[in-house]
């Protein structure tokens, strides 16, 4: 069971990407920011999914929106962890904050931990949507209303007032039309614009934690008492490998058998002598 899993485990090298599409699949949501789910509602539905009837969806909040209604949902999944006897601290202060890499982790140690316990594969007698509605109001994305609105705008009637021009009113009409277009694709494009900046600045936010994590790790490695240790030097091979297409932790693994073998040599030599 992966209650408690080391930090440098696989699961914490999952991307950003993957981890919403698995939450977006399971629960039919349509989340694209990691921070969509700093309320913990994702959280209880997934612990619901894998354990069904577990947690008591009707006081989940999917509507919660202030720090206080947060750490209400988090109470719940704290409850939820106490009953399965789940050894996961859950630092609550820091996700409800919404900081996209502690959320981050916390989502990573989830998938693994609910992957162990179905092998990753879906509940299909689960059905999220319906579970979601008795915990609350049913969760849109944000500004889905907004576009709703604007089509069924379009839809009923003529905004412009084309079926009433003729002649060289005409012209000015899909003048006014085109205007409107363009300046709606400009702000469609800036829009995207700006939703890659961030994805980029959260990619170089995640860059910089793992690299931050190996780096200690050399620091460690590189301390006088542990750098002639066998396992900070098959730990280095690792590190320092420059060739990306072959796996540094073959070599470091037989490395560390070579000394390991060397050793026993060492031990059935010495008690021969003796």
């Amino acid at each position: 069971m992966a209650s408690n899993i080391g930090i440098m485990d696989s699961a914490y090298f999952v991307g950003r990407n993957e981890i919403l599409t698995w939450i977006n699949n399971r629960l039919q949501l349509n989340l694209s920011r990691i921070e969509e789910a700093a309320s913990g509602a994702v959280q209880c539905q997934m612990m619901d999914m894998t354990y069904p009837g577990v947690v008591p969806m009707h006081k989940v909040n999917f509507d919660a929106k202030t720090e206080y209604d947060m750490i209400q949902n988090y109470k719940i999944l704290q409850e939820v962890f106490n009953k399965l006897k789940i050894e996961k601290p859950l630092e609550v202060n820091r996700l409800v904050k919404g900081r996209p890499l502690d959320n981050l982790e916390f989502l990573q140690w989830l998938k693994r931990y609910c992957d162990s316990v179905n092998g990753g594969i879906m509940n299909e007698n689960y059905n999220p949507v319906e579970r979601r509605c008795k915990g609350g109001k049913e969760r849109y994305p944000k500004g889905s209303q907004k576009i709703s609105k604007s089509l069924q705008a379009n839809n009923s009637g003529d905004p412009v007032g084309l079926s009433k021009a003729s002649g060289p009113k005409q012209g000015r009409t899909f003048a006014v039309a085109g205007g409107a277009n363009s300046s709606g694709e400009i702000r469609a494009l800036t829009k995207e614009i700006t939703d890659l900046k961030l994805s980029v600045d959260l990619l170089e936010k995640e860059r910089d934690f793992y690299f931050g994590k190996l780096r200690d790790i050399e620091i460690l490695c590189q301390a006088s008492d542990l750098e002639a240790v066998p396992m900070s030097v098959a730990i280095k091979k690792i590190l320092y490998a420059a060739d990306a297409k072959e796996s540094a932790l073959a070599k470091a693994q037989e490395y560390l058998q070579s000394v390991e073998v060397a050793e026993t040599e060492a031990d059935t030599k010495t008690e021969t002598d003796h």
